[in-house]
This record gives C-alpha cells, sequence and structure tokens, in this order.
C-alpha cells in the first residue's frame, strides 16, 4: 500500500542502457508537445516570426533540460520532468495585450519589449517561489495535507488540462484518433496476444505509435491531401511549424538575449499567483511521480525542496526568455504509468536529449514537425493516469464516512464549476469576470480560481482540517510517519540529496 507494486524499475534502479535511452527520448517527445505549444500560442501574438518562435521553443526546451537535472538531482530527486507551465499562461496573455506595447507599430520591436516585461514580472515571481521554498513556508502548507485532501489535489492536476487533451486532438480527428487507438492497442491489447521476454509494446508504445502515426501524416502531407486552401486541415499537415527553415543549426540560449527585462507592479503581482499555482500543481504532479515510481509518500520538506528548486528554475528561464514559467511536467508522469519504469536516470537521460536537440536546432526542428493533434492523443492517455493515481489515495480513508463524502463531494463539484466558470469568462471576454478597478487583482484571482487543482486542494483542506472527526477517516494516522524525514527509513533511501549535502541540509 506504501509502495506501488509492478513497477519495474523504481527511482532509484535503472534499466539496461539501451532501454534507458529509448524511454529518455520517449520523454523527450512528450516533453517536445509543450514546448512547441506554448510558443506557438503566444509568439505571433507577442509580433514575433517563425525566427523569435524557433528560438523561443529552443530556449524554453534547453532550460527545461537544466532543469530537469537540478530537479532530479538537487530537488526532489524524484523521476519528474520540469517543462513549460499553461499556469503562466494568463499573466503572459495580460501583458501581450497591455495597451503600452501598443506604441510600438514594427513587429520585431513589439516583440522584444513584450517579452522584456514578460521577464521582469517572471524574475520577481521566480524570487517569491524560491523564498516560499528556501525559508520552509511551503513545508508548512503541505504538512497539513492528509490522503483525503490529496485525492482532489492529484486527481485535478491531471483533469485540470482536460481542454489540451481531446479537444486539441478534434482539430485533426483522422490524425489524432488514430494515435489515440494505436497507443491503446499497442500498449494494452498486443500484449494480451504476442507474449514476448521483453515487455516491448507496454515499454515503448509512445515511440511506435507515433512513429506511424507522424509517418502516415507525412506521406499526407506530401501527396496534397491536406491541401493549404483547407483551414480545417492545417493541424494535420506536417509542414506548418515553420521551424525546419527557420531554426539555427547551433543556437545556444543566454540571459538577457531580448533585452533588459521591464518591470510592473500589477503584471508582478499577477505572475507571483500564477507561481503559486504551479507549486500546487507540482506539488500534486511530485506525489503522483512518487507513488509511480514506487518510492514511498514525499515528505513535507522534500515538497518543500522541490519548489525551492522550481523557484530556481523559473529564475534562469526569465532570465533567458522562456516566454513561460516552469512546473512539473503531468504528461511525463503519466507516462511513468505505461512504461512502469519509473527510474530517476531514464529521466535524467531525457534531459539530456532536451539540451542537445535544443543546442542543435535543425535537428530538433524535425521531430517539432510532429502534428499537435498527435500529442493531444498521448495527453489523452497521460492525463487520466495521473487522475487515477490521485483516486488511488482512496484507499487510505474510510469511504463509509459521511465526514469524507462530503469533503470529496464538494471539492469535487466546486473545484470543477468555479474553474469552468472563470475560463469559459476568460475564453469569451478575454478578461476577469470580476468588475474591480484593479485589473490587476481581477486577473490575480482569476489566475487562482481558474486552476482545478488550487481550488479543490484549497476546499478539501479548509474543511479536512475544520471538520472534527472521531476515527481516522481521512487516513492521517497512517500519513503521519511520512510527515517528518526520519519517521520512516525508506525516505532516505529515495530522496537522500548526493554526495554530503544530506548532512548540509537535512531538512532542507
Amino acid at each position: 500500500m506504501e509502495q506501488l507494486s509492478g513497477v519495474q524499475y523504481c527511482v532509484n534502479s535503472s534499466p539496461p542502457w539501451k532501454e534507458a535511452v529509448l524511454l529518455g527520448f520517449q520523454h523527450y517527445i512528450l516533453t517536445l508537445g509543450t514546448a512547441v505549444l506554448i510558443p506557438t500560442i503566444t509568439v505571433s501574438q507577442m509580433g514575433g516570426d517563425n525566427v523569435e518562435k524557433a528560438k523561443a521553443i529552443q530556449t524554453l526546451l534547453f532550460l527545461s533540460g537544466i532543469n530537469t537535472l537540478t530537479q532530479t538531482t538537487f530537488g526532489t530527486r524524484l523521476p519528474s520532468v520540469v517543462g513549460g507551465s499553461h499556469s503562466f499562461l494568463v499573466p503572459v496573455m495580460s501583458i501581450i495585450r497591455a495597451k503600452r506595447y501598443n506604441a510600438f507599430q514594427e513587429s520585431h520591436e513589439r516583440f522584444a519589449q513584450t517579452m522584456r516585461g514578460v521577464q521582469g514580472a517572471l524574475i520577481l515571481a521566480s524570487v517569491f517561489q524560491t523564498i516560499l521554498g528556501f525559508l520552509g513556508l511551503w513545508r508548512n502548507i503541505v504538512r497539513y495535507l492528509s490522503p483525503l485532501s490529496i485525492v482532489p489535489l492529484v486527481t485535478f492536476t491531471g483533469f485540470g488540462l482536460y481542454y489540451l487533451a481531446f479537444p486539441m486532438l478534434g482539430k485533426c480527428v483522422a490524425i489524432g484518433l488514430a494515435e489515440l487507438v494505436l497507443i491503446v492497442l499497442i500498449s494494452q491489447y498486443l500484449p494480451l496476444y504476442i507474449t514476448s521476454k521483453k515487455t516491448i509494446f507496454e515499454r515503448y508504445a509512445v515511440l511506435l505509435s507515433v512513429t506511424v502515426s507522424w509517418i502516415c501524416a507525412g506521406i499526407f502531407t506530401w501527396s496534397g491531401a491536406y491541401g493549404k486552401s483547407t483551414e480545417a486541415l492545417t493541424a494535420c499537415r506536417t509542414n506548418t511549424s515553420g521551424l525546419t527553415h527557420e531554426a539555427p543549426w547551433i543556437y545556444i540560449p543566454y540571459p538577457f538575449q531580448w533585452g533588459t527585462p521591464t518591470f510592473d507592479a500589477g503584471e508582478v503581482f499577477v505572475m507571483m499567483v500564477a507561481s503559486f499555482v504551479s507549486s500546487i500543481e507540482s506539488t500534486g504532479s511530485f506525489l503522483a511521480t512518487a507513488r509511480y515510481g514506487s518510492a514511498t509518500p514525499v515528505p513535507p520538506c522534500i515538497l518543500n525542496r522541490g519548489i525551492c528548486w522550481l523557484g530556481f528554475a523559473n529564475f534562469l528561464g526569465s532570465m533567458c526568455g522562456t516566454v513561460t514559467g516552469f512546473s512539473a511536467s503531468i504528461e511525463s508522469c503519466g507516462a511513468l504509468a505505461f512504461t512502469k519504469v519509473g527510474s530517476r536516470l531514464v529521466i535524467q537521460i531525457s534531459a539530456a536529449f532536451m539540451i542537445f536537440f535544443s543546442v542543435f536546432g535543425k535537428f530538433g526542428a524535425v521531430f517539432a514537425s510532429i502534428p499537435l493533434p498527435i500529442t493531444a492523443a498521448l495527453y489523452c492517455i497521460f492525463f487520466g493516469s495521473v487522475s487515477s493515481v490521485g483516486l488511488s489515495h482512496l484507499q487510505f480513508c474510510n469511504l463509509n464516512s459521511f465526514r469524507t463524502k462530503i469533503i470529496l463531494g464538494f471539492s469535487f463539484s466546486v473545484g470543477l464549476s468555479v474553474s469552468q466558470f472563470f475560463r469559459e469568462h476568460w475564453a469569451a471576454a478575454n478578461h476577469s469576470p470580476l468588475h474591480t478597478h484593479s485589473s490587476w487583482f481581477n486577473n490575480m484571482v482569476s489566475v487562482l480560481l481558474m486552476s482545478h487543482a488550487s481550488v479543490a486542494v484549497m476546499i478539501a483542506m479548509v474543511l479536512d482540517c475544520t471538520l472534527g472527526r472521531i476515527n481516522d477517516e481521512n487516513g492521517k494516522d497512517w500519513w503521519d510517519k511520512f510527515t517528518d524525514y526520519g519517521k520512516d527509513i525508506r525516505t532516505d533511501e529515495f530522496y537522500r540529496l548526493p554526495w554530503k549535502l544530506n548532512k548540509l541540509f537535512p531538512a532542507f
């Protein structure tokens, strides 16, 4: 119950090198989807062209690799990829639409000025997030988590990005649905009929299915089946990214490559809230990753350490200009469930792929031509895997208790409905449903309440801590031995810092 059985390689164990490299490449493919999607959404609205978009993608991918290495080595030490976060998109879009940038008529100048504004807000938000972890404030918050409140946190961490799954797949149903069917057939059905000593189909389902779907999409594109005049079929083509010709052969991101950052107080506060939301969702991802890595539950001090290094990751990203901040990847966490390999080494190899293909841009641009509906099909599978591991924490709770039912039902209902209300209003009107005189305050509230995981876990934690309980209804008695680092001897095995750092930072 404390460690998930059936995992073939846990956090500290590693598959053979050939398998580890292939598995690491699979995680790179998953990270590439987010690295391409976020700059594709934002850069064109900022005034950038394909050259700026290629550099933004390479910068985001390069920093994702660096930050994944630091997180797996010095942070939580879990097999968790650190990638671009969608939690920062609302503050970024509000900066893009700021009236002060309308004065710049030339598109390249407008892009540079907007990017500097995003960088300035991210720099101070990253300092806030680092302080949140460095001073132990996050540890004091997550100490109040119980298995009951973890259920909505982890469940909605996966479900919270549902709008990136089938809606994006629906932009090209032919390719997206084919990928969805392929990965289910390869990973779930083929092993039932084709026996093998090596678990090839379950472990490499992503590589096998994406390769087939990508080749089919390429054949249809080159044959002219997806005509350029047909807007509905644009997402099906493999030549729409514009990165193959524009990406430089060799490119190494560097600090302040877009110029000196600029600062606006309102935008900084909104970005700080986004970093807080990112911390909540990353905590849910860390808890799910620990489960799929067959590790013991993550102690609060380790979650605190992970958030501190996420703050450092956002600082590095803001210095170089990554368009968005960073969080623990949900899709890579879900991939651990399919492969049954929760090895830290595999994730570190994937980080090496990120760094390599971001520096050598032409090679990375080839893989960036994978149509986004194919990536969306993978999201349909992996987001659900993260949500299911959240529901698995119900085994530690008393489901016959009316207190448990009320907390779960209320947090699920409010987490879904409130966030959906704010999302729909923002999508329709491009601003918060609040109508105070302070636009930055309206955006702050919207960023917090648009996150399903944030709303659900806040409701669950408040109710769980304030409603009295007679017996172990929320699983807290079982959970208490993992709240302090030294209470369980297995904790040191999974989360111990390398070298002699654990003695220098025993509770950090």
